[in-house]
């Protein structure tokens, strides 16, 4: 989509004034899913119809196709332009030349689970809690046009072709080979089965990051800019932040990778574990809002960059070396419209002397915020490894300004023990489910609860909710698939055999799912 900005000068100010939302020139396919959730508000809902509510992996009943992955896949599948891409590790190598723990990014065939190419990464060297060992590329990637926006495990945010190699090196970065092999060995050769990156920013040398266990955002793509989240987190005592300067959230021109922008909060000193929420995006009454989760347990809303000129045009960057590209210009802050503490009493200096105390903790936020209809949409709490037994789902009102931390909740809902999961929001009812085991269906405008459903495993995976059914996934291998509707009803429940930390993604008639080591496409079949 395509916005033109109008900018006032107020002092040294600048404020947005006008924002206009041209959908003619929407460059995917309708029933394509670009980016992780709906574009852009976060929310875990699609409009594809005619979706299976049960599938089964031994008859091959509605399995359309199915691919094996490495051995752990932690990442959400999008699709875009007759592409399915997924990011998971290497423990089933597709290329004879990358052998050993990677991150990896594959892009298939949409029709038939034909590999077409696969971005291959190789691991942080040292301090293990950097990269997860076998952890993979955790990142879904968003996907405009031709260019496929995705960070990597090494905490890079990278710009491919979706074409690959095949069809030649696009550059500016000329340098696959030396980047996709490990340090001290050759360089390997890059084939056509290889990524094409187009230009990479380090946020580790670029901005100064301490990523933690591994990188994870989904980068959201608007106008001119990527916005994302920087895994800025603890170190390996998990009671230190070493980079408390670095920013949370930062904005890069899509066009050359530029750094152009940051937050100004200072949250790092607060960070509780990482810094691991993709930012949302929304319309409060008209005015653009980027709505970030901090990984201090704080919600922000920040007015969307426009450069102080008005030019949001600018040609690819070149560099002599075709690295890695760094900021070269003055750096922006972003201008905080509000900000909303979802844990107001809970500690707030020297935050990490309460690690592993399950009574008493900061809050975190892993999920993604979601915006809707002028309300965000939060999941809360102790973290799930190192905090406190406690949780929430929350609503906030967006429409305020300033520190809303006393006025701006509309309700709370408590959860159980620790969530990771982004709620979806759908007529009126809000679907959730939490690390205590337990499906939650609640009322959107008041946070009172309709149903629960106890499940075997702890639910990590968000939720979609399609073709009037909603679909929920565990760590114990369990997929559930309810009616989408304030009565609880279990329309089927199926044992995929190993556990699922992957959003469930419907695109073109076809349900993805994914586990572990699979990636299974599922069509209803004709009666």
């Amino acid at each position: 989509m395509h916005w033109i900005f109008c900018r006032m000068k107020r002092g040294r100010s600048a404020v947005v004034c006008g924002w206009m939302l041209t959908l003619a020139v929407i460059n995917v396919i309708a029933a394509d899913q670009p980016q992780w959730g709906q574009r852009w508000s976060r929310n875990l809902v699609s409009g594809e119809t005619n979706l299976p509510e049960t599938f089964d992996l031994k008859t091959g009943k509605n399995i359309e196709w199915s691919v094996q992955l490495g051995s752990e896949t932690h990442a959400t599948p999008v699709v875009a332009h007759g592409r399915v891409f997924i990011g998971t590790n290497n423990n089933h190598p597709r290329d004879p030349k990358h052998q050993g723990d990677r991150g990896v990014l594959m892009c298939f065939n949409e029709a038939n689970d034909e590999l077409l190419w696969q971005l291959v990464v190789p691991k942080r060297e040292g301090d293990i809690y950097l990269d997860w060992p076998n952890s993979g590329l955790c990142s879904p990637p968003t996907i405009e046009g031709d260019r496929v926006y995705v960070l990597s495990n090494r905490g890079e945010v990278m710009c491919l072709d979706i074409n690959g190699l095949a069809n030649g090196n696009d550059g500016p970065f000329q340098d696959e080979g030396v980047h996709m092999t490990p340090s001290g060995t050759p360089p390997m050769q890059p084939g056509p089965l290889d990524a094409d990156i187009i230009w990479i920013f380090d946020l580790v040398s670029g901005v100064g990051i301490h990523s933690h266990d591994a990188a994870h955002a989904s980068i959201l793509q608007l106008g001119q800019y990527l916005y994302l989240n920087t895994c800025n987190g603890v170190d390996n005592t998990h009671r230190r932040i070493r980079s408390p300067d670095a920013p949370s959230l930062v904005v890069l021109d899509k066009a050359t990778g530029r750094l152009v922008a940051q937050d100004a909060e200072h949250i790092g000193p607060r960070i509780f574990h990482c810094t691991w929420s993709s930012p949302a995006f929304g319309e409060v009454n008209g005015k653009p809002e980027i709505i970030f989760a901090g990984g201090d347990g704080v919600v922000y809303a920040f007015e969307p960059f426009a450069p102080a000129d008005g030019n949001t045009s600018s040609g690819v960057q070149k560099t002599d070396n075709a690295g890695p590209v760094q900021s070269t210009n003055s750096v922006a802050a972003l201008r905080k419209l509000w900000q909303f503490d979802c844990d107001p009493t809970a500690p707030k200096t020297n935050v990490h002397r309460f690690v592993g105390n399950r009574r008493e903790s900061p809050s975190n936020i892993k999920s993604m915020p979601v915006f809707h209809q002028n309300r965000v949409y939060v999941t809360v709490g102790g973290d799930l490894w190192w905090g406190k037994n406690q949780a929430w789902l929350k609503c906030i009102d967006a429409t305020q300004s300033g520190d809303i931390t006393h006025s701006g909740e509309l309700w709370s809902y408590p959860l159980e023990r620790h969530c990771m999961c982004t709620p979806a929001v759908y007529h009126g009812l809000v679907f959730v489910g939490d690390s205590g085991r337990r499906i939650h269906c609640v009322d959107a405008d008041t946070g009172r609860p309709y149903w629960t459903q106890e499940t075997q495993g702890e639910v990590w995976a968000s939720p979609l909710v399609a073709d009037g059914k909603v679909y929920f996934a565990t760590r114990q291998g369990e997929f559930w698939v309810f009616a989408a509707s304030k009565e609880k009803k279990v329309l089927s429940t199926i044992d995929l055999g190993e556990p699922i930390s992957s959003t469930p993604v419907a695109a073109n008639g076809v349900l993805y799912v994914t586990t572990m080591s699979h990636l299974y496409a599922i069509r209803k079949s004709s009666p």
